[in-house]
């Protein structure tokens, strides 16, 4: 979406400067991808134009780069030496309109559920491949017609050294890796020119003025330029290669589209930031482009990151930026023929080399190590570079299919004896039909007059572990045995049974902890079919309640305690390790009330080291100079915006808060307790609530539903008031590297408002659009 017309003169230059930067980078790697793929070099700048221009106007997010994309190399290498040049065009052609197709059915997120170690595996898998093609070119060779192919040849390649393309190759490396190290103002000012663009135009001056003989680009006329035809060849072979083409390059868009948002996200203020990318409408864009690219003789066209970063990173503002890059590489490519054909095909051969290795990502390496999908990484990895992009991503699917198949049916069973005779059954994992086998050996070790605890630790249940539990308890109570089952471990440890029939079961699968469960209310929760719950209240109907439950108190505090090191500390402590080592970084100050009902990480989604959360009574923040007998509140504030650097502060209040309904039942002359002293930082909460120049706080379009809550929306609205006049905070709104949000939470609908800007409205359906988007 463009900038208002108004805003034009203020954003055209950023746009203009960060569309010379993209096109600098753009263009030699548009040559160099379309020699890497054996395609005509004008095809390399048709693609470039056309990203640019067609996707660039069309496409769903503003600041994205499109192009020949480096993910597509092998495939249209392939495709290329399979089918010619034209055919892969007219396929090219075919994989736009499935794009289109896919993008009126809305799927376009529908491709965003390929594992991210699938993905980063095949495109690892592609920058090998082309990594081992173009190091044939910058030792003076010719690659081979595969991966396998290019090792085989490489120790006579080795043994047959042409010295000029290898000195010119080197010495592109050198400068791309040597240029954005440069110390100095000379560094500062010669980053302003990008790597690549310098790399390339330097190795072509260092090889003209050492008279090096080596072949050079040869861009032929246009008039001569190949269009494609109608696709001749086997109709299954053209159907998955325009498959491949659409999938391939549907997903390298779509992911460089978010990773491109949250790029964003981290690096500018909200009021400067474009909207988020609508997937489905970068689809479609990518659809025409596609077509229109196919259409002129050009390379497949795809979302770039690296483009894409830089775009961002240079000050680009709209989608003007990325149009005119386009409009730039059109010129270059009728204008700048002469100079073109001045560069030596072994530089532009080391630019893509340089590429292909860095999209064998160590950051990716490390991130699905840490979350067990190496397996999955590898697999894909080696597969494309063996069988093609195609079947390596088919291969990675079905390890990653499998893999998940492993962990769902993997269930640990284990049997031991407590003290007092007690026999405990431990299930980890899901309880399916595979575990019943496991789970029947268990059971049978049992006595038949003993005393049982069955230990259930999972989220589902199906029938046939179901009529086997049922089963061996008829039996084990039938013959004088006691039973009792609980959840998890880490539950109050309960008879299931006689007198406990109607406990209530509020424990749920989506928190580690289930100490917060009122064992005492009076309500029974009706469990959903299928779940532990579920199984578990069936099975406590014949349960002897001979297993009594722990004392409360000291008692539930180390049941917690040991259900945390047992159950969650396995899975944080590595990430929890790392904020040991690195620090706390959080994103915001989140300062709400010391009610218990508010648990801060659950309703805002947030881990460790996301919030520096101050909690206090009544969520208030006193006045500077007003904190006779307390400066806590005002040193965090000072803490967390000056040392920790955070980038908004979030004030959440929330219903039915004691600290208001004390506030609005005060009456003067009652006498000066610590509670109320502190609470007469909320006077001026009650008194705006009582003011004719303040119009009453709403919430989601209606009137508050008593005195108490609206007095709980205006104390969220009255301490956003006094934030702003703390001096840290003031400072760094006015440089506007400081945001300020207005929370509530209502405990009851368990649902959360967020206080809409410039006016006193608290909303929900802002999170909504929020999931919608993103």
């Amino acid at each position: 979406m463009t900038a208002p017309a108004k805003n034009l003169p203020a954003n055209l230059p950023a746009d203009l400067s960060a569309s010379l930067a993209v096109f600098l980078i753009a263009l030699p790697f548009s040559l160099g991808i379309a020699l890497a793929t054996g395609a005509p070099l004008q095809a390399g700048l048709v693609a470039a134009a056309v990203g640019g221009i067609v996707a660039g106007r069309l496409g769903g997010a503003p600041l994205q780069v499109s192009g020949p994309a480096a993910g597509l190399t092998v495939v249209s290498a392939e495709l290329i030496q399979r089918y010619g040049w034209r055919t892969t065009c007219a396929i090219t052609v075919l994989a736009g309109c499935c794009q289109l197709g896919l993008a009126a059915l809305r799927t376009a997120r529908s491709a965003l559920m390929v594992s991210p170690a699938i993905v980063h595996g095949m495109l690892a898998g592609v920058g090998v491949t082309i990594a081992l093609a173009n190091l044939h070119i910058v030792l003076g060779g010719t690659p081979q017609s595969s991966a396998v192919a290019n090792v085989r040849a490489l120790p006579d390649q080795l043994a047959d050294l042409h010295p000029g393309a290898l000195a010119v190759s080197v010495f592109t490396l050198a400068v791309l890796i040597a240029w954005p190290r440069v110390p100095g103002r000379a560094g500062q000012a010669l980053r302003k020119v990008p790597a690549a663009l310098a790399a390339v135009a330097t190795a072509t001056l260092f090889a003209a003025l050492a008279g090096l003989t080596v072949p050079r680009v040869d861009l032929p006329s246009w008039r001569s330029h190949a269009l494609p035809e109608l696709p001749e060849g086997p109709v299954l072979g053209i159907i998955a290669a325009v498959l491949t083409i659409t999938l391939v390059g549907s997903v390298e868009s779509l992911l460089s589209a978010v990773a491109t948002d949250k790029l964003i996200a981290t690096e500018r203020q909200t009021g400067n930031r474009p909207p988020r990318a609508d997937l489905d409408k970068e689809l479609r864009g990518q659809g025409v482009a596609n077509i229109v690219s196919g259409a002129l003789g050009g390379l497949p066209v795809a979302g770039g990151a690296v483009r894409s970063v830089a775009n961002v990173k240079y000050g680009a503002v709209s989608r003007r930026s990325v149009m005119l890059h386009g409009l730039w590489v059109l010129l270059a490519a009728g204008l700048l023929v002469p100079v073109l054909d001045l560069i030596p095909l072994a530089a532009l051969a080391a630019l893509v080399m340089a590429l292909g290795v860095q999209m064998v990502n160590a950051t990716h390496l490390r991130t699905v190590t840490r979350h067990r999908e190496i397996l999955v990484y590898v697999t894909t990895i080696v597969a494309v570079v063996l069988g093609g992009v195609l079947e390596g991503v088919a291969i990675g699917i079905a390890v990653a299919v499998a893999l998940a198949l492993h962990r769902l049916a993997r269930t640990r069973i284990t049997v031991e004896q407590l003290d007092g005779g007690v026999h405990r059954v431990r299930a980890r994992g899901q309880l399916t039909f595979l575990a019943v086998p496991r789970l029947s050996r268990a059971l049978n070790q049992i006595p038949h007059d003993g005393q049982a605890l069955i230990e259930l630790d999972g989220s589902f249940m199906d029938h046939a572990a179901y009529e086997t539990l049922q089963d061996w308890q008829d039996s084990h109570v039938a013959h004088g045995g006691s039973l009792k089952v609980t959840g998890r471990a880490s539950a109050a440890e309960r008879p299931r049974g006689g007198p406990q029939r109607g406990a209530h079961h509020c424990c749920r699968p989506w928190t580690p902890w289930q100490n917060h469960c009122d064992h005492r209310s009076p309500k029974p929760r009706t469990a959903e079919p299928g779940s532990l719950e579920a199984a578990a209240e069936a099975l406590e109907s014949a349960a002897s309640p001979e297993v009594r439950p722990r004392r409360r108190g000291a008692g539930q505090l180390a049941n917690g305690i040991g259900a945390f090191q047992r159950d969650t500390a396995p899975h944080v402590r590595d990430e929890l390790a790392r904020l040991a080592r690195e620090g706390q970084r959080p994103s915001q100050l989140f300062l709400t009330c010391a009610d218990s009902r508010l648990v801060t990480s659950m309703i805002t989604a947030s881990g460790p080291g996301d919030l520096f959360t101050v909690r206090n009574v009544g969520n208030l923040v006193p006045l500077p100079g007003a904190e006779s007998t307390d400066d806590s509140v005002a040193a965090a504030i000072e803490y967390a915006v000056d040392v920790l650097k955070v980038d908004s502060i979030t004030v959440c209040g929330h219903s039915g808060c004691g600290a208001m309904q004390a506030l609005l039942n005060s009456a003067p002359g009652q006498p000066m307790t610590p509670l109320r002293r502190w609470l007469r930082h909320g006077l001026p909460s009650l008194e705006r609530m009582a003011s004719r120049h303040h119009a009453w706080a709403r919430i989601s379009g209606r009137l508050p539903a008593d005195a108490v809550e609206q007095l709980c929306l205006t104390n969220v609205v009255q301490q956003l008031e006094h934030l702003r006049a703390h001096e840290s905070v003031a400072r760094r709104l006015a440089e506007g590297t400081l945001e300020l949000h207005g929370m509530y939470f209502h405990v009851g609908e368990a649902q959360a408002y967020l206080l809409s800007e410039g006016e006193d409205f608290f909303d929900c359906r802002v999170f909504d659009s929020v999931g919608q988007n993103a």
